[in-house]
């Protein structure tokens, strides 16, 4: 059901789009060919799901890459799991797997980029799906899934707590278990393991301003956490990641003041 963005693997509920207002604004891109669309269908007979290790969890990602290349992360959650972020290719390999480990209680999506296909995730796991309400107007498929919280935290069980941080999207959200902390890019590992970036915009470079870098930090400062997840594969801080986050911001708040390293 509905035709997928080739940009950023948004599943919408309509076969025939005209534009993806995700990716037609400035977080995002239109490639220079132009817009173009797939299907479930279509992904399924070219690509698959890669299963590894990733840290102390378990990571789900498509091959070949597929729109902007994220991996999900298979959460243990009481007797079942909690998928964080979310992809677009769903086959019975991979339900099989899922299921095999005890299934989905829930989804939850850091922010509008990794909607993908949440809906088919859904559906076949008969579970809901957590977004925040501040990035309501992204969803492209809806669906009586979805199910849309409010506030700055939500307590989901068994240690495990999401919490808005907001900046690269208002709704923008992280999720805190067991001194872990998974942040897409709404907190961005790079490449420098030693410090963590933040921006609006991640393609077109666009920073976010020093208020709200500020923000983020003091949001997190109460949680524990040692390891941090990013949004792909390999983008892990194994240790000391609480202090990372919060040298980074200041970092970064010295760096739009004028103070360079």
């Amino acid at each position: 059901m509905g035709l997928i963005c080739v940009t950023c693997g948004v599943q919408f509920a309509s076969d025939d789009p005209d534009r993806c207002p995700i990716c037609d604004e400035p977080r995002q891109y239109v490639p220079q060919s132009g817009q173009a669309w797939t299907t479930l269908a279509e992904l399924r007979a070219g690509h698959a799901n890669a299963v590894r290790d990733e840290g102390a969890l378990t990571g789900i990602g498509t091959e070949p890459r597929f729109a902007i290349g994220q991996r999900a992360l298979l959460v243990p959650h009481g007797d079942g799991n909690l998928l964080w972020d979310c992809i677009t290719l769903l086959d019975d390999e991979t339900a099989s797997f899922v299921e095999a480990r005890g299934g989905l209680r829930a989804i939850a999506i850091s922010h509008p980029h990794y909607y993908s296909a949440m809906v088919e995730w859904a559906h076949r796991f008969d579970c809901p799906v957590l977004l925040h309400e501040d990035d309501r107007e992204w969803v492209m498929r809806p669906d009586p899934s979805i199910v849309f919280w409010s506030g700055e935290t939500r307590d989901l069980g068994e240690g495990a707590t999401l919490v808005r941080l907001g900046g690269h999207f208002a709704g923008g959200t992280v999720l805190h278990r067991d001194r872990m902390l998974l942040s897409g890019d709404i907190v961005q590992v790079i490449p420098d393991r030693s410090h963590v970036s933040f921006m609006y915009s991640y393609p077109n470079l666009i920073p976010l301003p020093a208020a709200t870098v500020r923000s983020m930090a003091a949001r997190l400062e109460p949680y524990v956490f040692e390891s941090l997840y990013g949004a792909w594969w390999g983008t892990v801080i194994g240790a000391d990641a609480h202090a990372i986050v919060q040298r980074s911001a200041a970092r970064y708040i010295d760096a739009l003041q004028g103070k360079l390293p």
